[in-house]
């Protein structure tokens, strides 16, 4: 099974070319203000443009209102839902229902007790991703912790990836897709085209 590959908070042309050119599966753009890898709505449609069908571009949102994804969904290119806040079972569901889009739920990991939780939203959400559970902060958390961990439905790996530890964490946890966003950076927000490249070749040189 092959590894796929998500490069997130993608906010230029030229980061969004890097990626393109390497072979990202999945683009993810930030609709998220408070973060330093945040779009607008304008550039993330002009963004999206950019993307041929096969490479699915995600948008992140984080505790959305019903405004702020119509307004973005109206604009701009989005083939998943991303939900990086504490939104619930029911809220997960009811924006999938209205929106009719694929959703990607993100759970925190702190420790295998954190693993109910996907039980719990594998009953509604597409894909899960696994991360920190101070999640957007380019750190890992114990990947040992997911030792023997299956998912009812496939799932990322988060936190903390770079293109020197990507191959290692894929051998430790055999996720069905990695998420990188700061690791393929030279300063926060600011992707570097080499290591993006050097990410996505390391992430494919090893498949669980």
């Amino acid at each position: 099974m092959t590894t796929l590959i998500k490069i997130c908070g993608i906010k230029t042309p030229e980061a969004m070319t890097a990626a393109m050119e390497s072979g990202a599966d999945f683009i993810g753009l930030v609709f998220h203000k408070p973060s330093p890898r945040f779009v607008e709505i304008e550039v993330a449609a002009y963004l999206s443009k950019y993307a041929p069908p096969t490479t699915k571009i995600v948008g992140l949102f984080v505790d959305p209102t019903d405004e702020i994804l119509t307004q973005t969904l109206q604009n701009v290119r989005i083939d998943m839902i991303q939900l990086h806040g504490d939104e619930s079972i029911e809220r997960v569901a009811e924006i999938r229902g209205r929106f009719q889009k694929p959703i990607i739920k993100a759970i925190g990991i702190s420790s295998r007790d954190d693993l109910q939780k996907t039980l719990e939203f594998s009953k509604i959400a597409d894909w899960l991703l696994l991360d920190a559970p101070n999640g957007g902060s380019g750190q890992p958390f114990d990947w040992q912790s997911l030792s023997g961990f299956t998912s009812p439905v496939p799932w990322f790996l988060a936190g903390g990836l770079t293109p020197k530890n990507v191959a290692q964490a894929i051998q430790i946890t055999k996720p069905n897709a990695v998420d990188v966003s700061s690791g393929v950076e030279n300063e926060r927000g600011v992707k570097d085209k080499d290591k993006i490249n050097e990410f996505i070749k390391n992430a494919e040189k090893l498949t669980p």
